[in-house]
């Protein structure tokens, strides 16, 4: 199997909910299972990023929201076992039972520091036990478990070589031209499981088209001639697209398929790539759909990687929505340079853009990277691009994604630090 493959297959995970509060849930079940005993206290520390995307977002099978309440249900009732889906069998019960914990002072949750970078430190002290578990880089990515004082888990997380040089993400071993090579190349079977994806998301959107509490979604039903599918591509990619992000961040119970650790990265970077496949179909076949999602996960990654997993800027809209126009142009048979160009035109016109957390905003974020997408893909197709002299743009495509992942880390931590204070005024 091709490195690039194995990269996305890896990377490509189911998650319900917004992705942080079920990685809060997980890291403190985690440490509920190595526990005996009833449960006094649940002490929850985490990065800038991990605090503020888990804020106010919606929890699966719950009426409540935020960071106090997803490692409440994380001590009574999630499942570890499920990963990013440790919340799918919470029960009224359990909702009460974590409210009362909540109520009753025993669950606290703070920021220990402004970073990018995922940590979780999630502590559950019981009559008996003191367990800790320690997450690091990724969302489910356990790397220590102490219990009473002694590591019983360990797993090296530096994230360097033996030498001490630091090692390039694979990703970044690759240029441009590599990525459009493997997608072109790679066999259709290698990638099937791709498919995946579309049905997850789906289920997603029709969760969502059926749910008393969107709102958004209904609207862009509307505006798509009360069609989940019409002859307009773009008001069927928005559809498709936030009416599924719009269920994923008010807590709706279906998963999506996340890449980079985000549900709303996955949908992003496959849902509006999808629209244009089901509205052309005939012209587009099944195969060049796999090969389009492809470049759009790996480009998404390639951006992801400068930036960070979590950070001030909004990486569903930015690296996501790159990484779509890039399958979009390629769908439509984009040259190199085409591809290229897209690059530029979405970094000149989207990497501002901030994250304020995994909340209901995102759907909002969404239909601006769409629409910005579609228009970048547009103006590419003519040969119509910003000049890579201008702005953040590189002599490259692959200096342009660099460029852009350094305006979140180190450009946005500031930034953080100002959206993570107006969260605390609220």
């Amino acid at each position: 199997m091709e490195r690039l493959t194995e990269l996305i297959k890896e990377d490509m995970k189911p998650a319900l909910g917004v992705t942080e509060p079920g990685a809060i849930a997980f890291a403190v079940a985690t440490a509920r299972e190595n526990a005996e005993g009833e449960i006094i206290k649940v002490k929850v520390s985490l990065n800038s990023g991990m605090y503020k995307n888990a804020f106010t977002c919606g929890i699966p099978n719950s009426s409540q929201f935020g960071n106090l309440y997803a490692a409440a249900l994380g001590a009574v009732a999630a499942r570890a076992e499920l990963g990013l889906e440790s919340l799918a069998h919470i029960t009224q019960e359990d909702n009460e039972r974590a409210a009362r914990m909540v109520e009753e002072g025993r669950v606290e949750v703070v920021m220990d520091h402004v970073g990018s970078r995922i940590t979780i430190d999630a502590s559950v002290i019981t009559e008996s036990d003191s367990v800790t578990v320690r997450i690091r880089e990724s969302h489910t990515g356990v790397v220590c478990i102490e219990k009473n004082g002694k590591i019983i888990f360990s797993e090296d997380s530096s994230g360097e070589k033996k030498n001490g040089a630091e090692e390039i993400p694979v990703i970044h071993q690759y240029t441009l031209h590599d990525l459009l090579e493997y997608v072109a190349n790679v066999p259709e079977k290698e990638i099937s499981f791709i498919r995946e994806a579309f049905s997850v998301n789906m289920e997603l959107l029709e969760e969502g088209l059926h749910s008393g509490r969107t709102v958004i979604t209904k609207q862009l039903l509307k505006e798509n001639k009360n069609q989940i599918i019409s002859e307009d591509a773009l008001r069927t990619a928005q559809l498709l697209c936030n009416g599924a992000i719009e269920a994923r961040v008010l807590g709706l119970n279906r998963p999506a398929m996340s890449i980079t650790g985000s549900g709303a990265h996955g949908i992003i970077a496959t849902m509006p790539l999808f629209a244009y496949f089901q509205v052309h179909y005939g012209e587009v076949g099944d195969v060049l759909l796999l090969r389009a999602t492809a470049l759009s996960y790996l480009i998404t990654m390639y951006i992801k990687e400068y930036s960070g997993k979590l950070s001030a800027f909004c990486g569903c809209g930015i690296a996501a929505g790159c990484g779509m126009a890039c399958g979009l142009a390629f769908l439509r048979g984009a040259k190199e340079s085409q591809v290229g160009m897209v690059i530029r035109n979405m970094a000149s016109g989207l990497t501002g853009m901030i994250c304020d957390g995994g909340n209901h905003g995102c759907t909002m974020k969404g239909i601006v990277a769409v629409d910005a997408a579609y228009r970048a893909v547009d103006l590419a197709m003519q040969d119509a691009a910003i000049g890579e002299i201008h702005g953040i743009n590189g002599r490259t495509p692959e200096e342009t994604m660099r460029y852009m992942g350094m305006i979140a880390s180190p450009g946005m931590v500031h930034t953080e630090e100002t959206i993570v204070g107006i969260m605390g005024q609220k």
